[in-house]
């Protein structure tokens, strides 16, 4: 049986020109923190250029969510939890817990997030993907 111990991702540099970034993406896909399966979301396809992330965050009111767009990354992550204002005080059982999260989606180059709004406890985050015209489907009439 062979165990891979160590990956030199350096090893490939001389066939990767162009694509640094790529590489970059796949070594830091390994080492983010991630919460688990919390909080679940979808990944909805709602035309042929256009997707919605749809993100369960009920509990969370909309001052309490970040979402940030870094280098093609699409980061969603609760706010500081500490200053909960949840009084715990008189509580027989607490079932109900806001867990601070960090989710991440790594976007491509051509997509563009549109728009992020929580309704009822669900985030959605509208992307669209721009394609130039003469990379989109084109109908040939036959006569």
């Amino acid at each position: 049986m062979v165990k891979l111990t160590h990956f030199d991702i350096n090893q490939f540099t001389p066939f990767s020109v162009g694509f640094d970034r790529v590489f970059d993406r796949l070594v830091d896909y390994g080492t983010t923190y991630e919460t688990g399966g919390f909080p679940p979301y979808n990944i909805r396809k709602t035309d042929d250029f256009k997707h919605v992330i749809e993100v369960a965050l009920a509990g969370f009111g909309k001052d309490e969510i970040e979402v940030t767009l870094t280098d093609g990354v699409l980061e969603i992550k609760s706010a500081d939890l500490m200053a909960d204002k949840d009084p715990t005080e008189g509580l027989v059982h607490k079932g109900i817990a806001k867990r601070a999260f960090t989710r991440r989606f790594t976007l491509a180059d051509d997509i563009e997030v549109k728009d992020a709004k929580l309704v009822n406890g669900l985030l959605k985050i509208d992307l669209e993907q721009i394609v130039p015209e003469h990379k989109k489907p084109k109908t040939i009439k036959v006569k």
